[in-house]
């Protein structure tokens, strides 16, 4: 790797210049795949050409089209981007390495969240500086979002989605030493719709031996839809353009269209008679999969190790923005339950019985937040626990943000800034950002952020391994402490 102040590298496609800042070097806009453009948005990924010369990696490039994203009254931008940047080159990689030189750096690959409808590298959450700072390659990655990505469509593959982060990790595996980055050495992680997609990668054939560990980060190893479920949401996105339900109609449809469309799809019930809708109705878009990723990893599942996790309070994001957490009833607890069970009265009952005190707020939300993370975590944390062969390692994540009159608290998401160890950004600070007024406490961010890199270069974060007797999680708050099954009365009420 060159070591002039416009670092030149050589990949397999082509040459690229980034751009040095103290002691990290930052690459942007690199292609893993060709531009999805007309019909190629319902292909799989595709090789990019060679590019002749120098390509400019110096500046952000487009995001996959998608709608801009706002959650009332805190302000996500950090987490979700400024919205769509338009340009058809958008399946592309982020690369953030050490200025000094050196190679078998280990290697930290990480994808976004935003519901399957939002998000991109551009977001300021996932500067990656600290992580080249402190000795890793981290890179970041654009992927297909909304029907180009995840609808279900008669003659095009499933999960397009993932199979775009599958592409990056094989331009990973190609390139990454020219970075300097071990690429037997890598950890794949994600947060929110990332993280489940990071579960899918875990149970697909084809990406084995492309990863060494994976982070789940408030994903869920049971949030696939059905295909019945998935062909749901395809005849409604059908009907609202006019055209068949196919990859042929839908090749001809611009992308403008199809974003508007996205957003008409809230709503759709898809409770079958034999499952319900492991999204409780908050995104039309997940994997589509006949076997959940967590039973899949059960039945076999993939030779890596495995950090996962939930913040304490997750529904609170879901809740307290829109001014729906005060005002939370009895009959909000029943209706949430209702959504997320089949026997809604037993759930309420347990909740009740193992938070005794609770208010409606904290039972709505905490319902919630099992019903869309905490369950489909676990039940991976229990899959993957099954192979003794690898590492499995639980956390949750209990710092409270007092954002919003202290009502966000550990919400989903808040862990991001420690991780990414950004905490200190003006843009994260005040009553409305994500991590409230307060100053967080200085040293967590660098201890979260370590443990983090301490788990992608040797697979031990620094605690007891998961197992599904004693099912050890650290919790993680200004004071960290190993527990036993913390949800274990809970859990039992979801079998």
């Amino acid at each position: 790797m060159n070591q002039h102040p416009s670092p030149v590298v050589t990949t397999a496609q082509g040459t690229v210049r980034g751009l040095r800042r103290g002691r990290t070097l930052t690459f942007r806009n690199i292609p893993y795949a060709a531009p999805p453009r007309g019909a190629d948005r319902f292909a799989p990924p595709r090789p990019h050409e060679p590019w002749p010369g120098v390509r400019d990696a110096t500046v952000p490039g487009p995001t996959a089209p998608q709608a801009q994203r706002r959650l009332g009254d805190i302000d996500m931008t950090p987490y979700f981007g400024t919205g769509w940047i338009r340009g058809e080159d958008y399946l592309t990689v982020d690369v953030f390495t050490p200025a000094t030189g050196g190679g078998d750096l280990p290697v930290m690959v990480f994808v976004h969240g935003g519901g399957f409808v939002a998000g991109s590298t551009r977001a300021t959450l996932y500067d990656g500086s600290a992580f080249a700072r402190d000795g890793v390659v981290l890179i970041t990655l654009n992927y297909r979002l909304g029907i180009a990505g995840f609808l279900d469509l008669l003659g095009a593959p499933a999960n397009r989605g993932l199979l775009d982060v599958v592409a990056a990790l094989r331009w990973v595996r190609e390139n990454v030493a020219a970075f300097g980055g071990d690429p037997h050495n890598v950890t794949l992680f994600g947060q929110s719709a990332g993280a489940t997609v990071v579960g899918g990668v875990l149970a697909t054939p084809e990406a084995a031996g492309l990863f060494r560990r994976a982070i789940v980060q408030s994903g869920s190893g049971l949030g696939a839809f059905t295909p019945e479920q998935a062909a749901r949401v395809t005849r409604a996105a059908g009907a609202a353009l006019g055209i068949e339900p196919s990859v042929d109609a839908f090749a001809g449809v611009p992308d403008e269209r199809l974003v508007e469309t996205a957003g008409t799809l809230t709503g759709i019930d898809l409770r079958t008679g034999t499952h319900g809708d492991p999204l409780i109705g908050l995104s039309p878009f997940s994997l589509v999969l006949d076997t959940q990723p967590a039973v899949s990893v059960a039945a076999g599942g993939a030779d890596v190790d495995l950090l996962v996790g939930t913040n304490t309070e997750e529904g609170n994001l879901y809740l307290a923005p829109v001014g729906k957490y005060a005002t939370s009833t009895a009959a909000d607890v029943d209706e949430t339950a209702a959504r997320s069970h089949p026997d809604p009265t037993r759930l309420v009952e347990t909740y009740r019985a193992s938070r005794p005190g609770a208010s409606f707020a904290e039972l709505r939300s905490a319902i919630m937040g099992d019903a869309l993370f905490g369950v489909g975590s676990r039940a991976l944390a229990d899959a993957h626990a099954a192979h003794p062969r690898s590492a499995t390692y639980a956390y949750e994540f209990a710092w409270r943000s007092q954002a919003l009159g202290g009502e966000l608290g550990a919400a989903h998401g808040v862990e991001l800034p420690f991780v990414f160890d950004l905490a200190d950004r003006p843009e994260l600070n005040g009553p409305h950002a994500l991590l409230g007024p307060d100053q967080p406490p200085a040293d967590l961010a660098t201890r979260v952020h370590e443990t983090w890199i301490r788990f992608a270069r040797t697979g031990d974060p620094g605690w007891d391994r998961y197992d599904t007797g004693r099912r050890a999680t650290m919790r993680i708050d200004t004071e960290w402490s190993q527990v036993d099954d913390p949800h274990g009365r809970e859990r039992l009420a979801w079998t």
